[in-house]
């Protein structure tokens, strides 16, 4: 008997029950293309991660005798790479904070999480542990945001130390990473060189390193793209399933809201709301994004509730008195999740477009490690290997979202499965 059949009581054997999600799950890991595509996407968010493991001027490390002469820093053995990481003199952004507690956050999480389905099993059935994992996970992101919001508002800042320097003294010892460059780090004696052992991809005009800047600047694409897309996707469920839902006259207000937004080219509307903001942020590039990216997420959902609220179970639940809230929460907008997880996936590949194209522009804020920022440098220093190297991660993370939408596609269209 193989693992996928059952043994029902009357002694025959019934195929196991699956899920929704574990049929789409099935057919996706089918396309190999797309799901390796998956991995590297994977891959992406973990090397944004582990970003100042890689790339910091902080030694995890340092030995400071007696008899060095320095300042600020007492003798004896320091480890200041972790407390640098929730400097915010340091790191000024809160994409940087983010990431940096997931540093800690991630690997507890996933011990916990191992530890804890390894009890689970014991005394859950395999429905029951779907539920079990669905759960942690959403406890597991609560909690991960918990402690960058405590991180983040508690405004944790130190005084500033040259490690490096003091790492040159004698008798001193010290790990440092990789890269001992910090992505804000400044050398007027290294402004706009080539591609050297000691700057693997140059510097740009400020004498800051290319390639920790390239590292770090994975964070940013990644960071506005997803939660941009969150933002407009968010806002187009919502509008398009009560336009769906209601019809009539609420449908036609959101229809007219949908079209007045479409007659603006995206573009220029985006460089219009920028024009009203003082100072550039990260935060601001993503919530312009988020806030004239809907109307395609709205159409798609209005159309799938118009399919779907003529359907026996969404009119049974209408007969049975509940709630209309709760019919389009819990039973439409479930059903109509499939096509907008495909379109959202695209919608990350574009905003990524988008940043870099503002940032190009030298709309983003200049001080972030931005692939499109780093290319505006090239090409005012027309240094090809500045545009060359942000150029290619643009190429490369856009393809693998790309591919990864593909195979969702394709994995939840019954036409279109293996």
């Amino acid at each position: 008997m193989s693992n996928d059949e059952t043994k029902s009581s009357e002694g025959s054997f019934r195929p196991e029950y699956k899920t929704y999600g574990d049929i789409v799950w099935e057919q996706f890991k089918k396309y190999t293309l797309s799901y390796y595509s998956m991995w590297g996407v994977v891959c992406l968010f973990l090397l944004a991660t582990i970003a100042p493991m890689i790339a910091l001027n902080v030694p995890f490390y340092i030995y400071v005798p007696a008899s060095a002469v320095v300042d600020n820093v007492a003798a004896g053995v320091h480890f200041p790479w972790a407390a640098s990481l929730f400097d915010q003199g340091f790191f000024e952004s809160g994409v940087d904070i983010f990431f940096n507690s997931m540093i800690f956050t991630a690997p507890t999480a996933v011990i916990t999480w191992f530890f804890a389905s390894k009890s689970a099993a014991k005394r859950l059935n395999k429905q029951e542990m779907k539920g079990f994992r669905v759960r942690y996970a959403l406890s597991a992101a609560a909690a991960i945001m918990v402690v960058f919001l405590l991180f983040y508002f508690g405004g944790f800042r130190q005084p500033p130390v040259n490690w490096v320097q003091i790492a040159g003294q004698d008798g001193v010892s010290s790990i440092f990473p990789p890269v001992e460059y910090s992505y804000r780090l400044t050398d007027t004696l290294a402004v706009a060189k080539p591609p050297t052992w000691a700057h693997l991809l140059g510097t740009d005009d400020r004498g800051r390193d290319v390639f920790t800047r390239m590292i770090y600047g994975t964070r940013i694409s990644l960071t506005i793209g997803i939660l941009a897309v969150a933002i407009y996707t968010t806002i187009g469920m919502i509008l398009g399933g009560i336009a769906g839902f209601f019809g009539g006259r609420v449908d036609a207000l959101v229809l007219r809201l949908v079209e007045v937004m479409i007659c603006f080219p995206t573009f220029f509307l985006i460089l219009t709301l920028r024009g009203f903001v003082t100072k550039a942020s990260v935060f601001h590039i993503m919530l312009i994004i988020g806030l004239t990216g809907w109307t395609g997420i709205a159409r798609l959902v209005r159309g799938e509730f118009l399919r779907l609220k003529g359907q026996d179970f969404v009119q049974a639940a209408i007969a049975m008195g509940f709630d209309k809230r709760r019919i389009i929460f819990r039973h439409l907008m479930p059903n109509a999740m499939g096509p907008v997880l495909v379109s959202a996936t695209f919608g990350v590949a574009g905003a990524i477009i988008l940043e870099a194209s503002l940032s190009f522009l030298g709309l983003g804020p200049t001080t972030a490690p931005s692939w499109g920022q780093i290319m505006t440098v090239g090409r005012r220093l027309h240094a090809w290997t500045l545009i060359l190297a942000p150029g290619f991660a643009i190429f490369v993370t856009v393809s693998l979202l790309n591919l990864v939408g593909e195979g969702f596609r394709d994995a939840l269209d019954p036409k279109l499965r293996k």
